[in-house]
């Protein structure tokens, strides 16, 4: 099965995400974009790819062991980026380094759990909202303009969720993955005292990658 480990933002915040998103259909080019789903709307931490079920009870195992040590954060969805012509994001406010290190948990997680993961990268933190049609041939900047007084109302991330992605079989044009729920933690650690509550932003206008 495909899986990945994510965050995803309660229903008010996806609910302005689709109003954000909403005005961005009417931006000039957006018929060039493959708009992902409100059930796909999801902050990857750590994309496994197949994992064999045989693997399947010692992830769950790290990954609440990874949920249990990483402490609850606020995060806000905010403004937007691209990266080349291939994909628009909506970035992401607040506790950026507390989400940093449960990606690097949740990788680390798999890998211990066999798991075959990419080459570790540092985590940037981004929800896609669309991808190019035609290959890099339309200009995400304006879209990033469109969203660049984005601003969600915060909440507090308390679960690290694994996700199944079921890949579209039919055949039918414009067909969307199918995301199922496969495990969820909470997120169970203790705060430094004294640590603000804002960070620093991960939507930032253009990122390579």
């Amino acid at each position: 099965m495909r899986l990945f480990a994510a965050v995803v933002p309660p229903p008010q915040q996806l609910a302005e995400l689709s109003g954000a998103v909403d005005r961005l259909h009417r931006v000039p080019g957006a018929d060039g974009l493959r708009w992902t789903g409100r059930p796909g709307w999801h902050f990857t931490l750590a994309f496994m790819g197949e994992v064999d079920e045989a693997v399947l009870p010692d992830l769950h195992a790290r990954l609440a062991r990874a949920a249990h040590r990483t402490a609850p954060f606020p995060l806000r969805l905010h403004g937007g980026g691209h990266f080349g012509r291939r994909a628009l994001w909506v970035g992401a406010a607040g506790g950026i380094d507390e989400m940093r290190l449960l990606a690097e948990r949740a990788d680390a997680a798999a890998r211990r759990a066999g798991v075959p993961m990419d080459e570790h990268r540092r985590y940037q933190a981004h929800l896609t909202i669309a991808r190019s049609r035609t290959g890099g041939d339309t200009d995400l900047r304006p879209f990033v303009a469109g969203l660049e007084d984005f601003e969600g109302a915060r909440w507090q991330v308390a679960e690290l969720v694994l996700i199944r992605s079921n890949l579209p079989a039919g055949g039918t044009p414009g067909e969307r993955p199918r995301y199922e729920t496969v495990g969820a933690w909470p997120l169970e650690g203790r705060s430094p005292e004294g640590r603000s509550s804002e960070g620093p932003s991960a939507g930032a206008p253009e990122a390579a990658g």
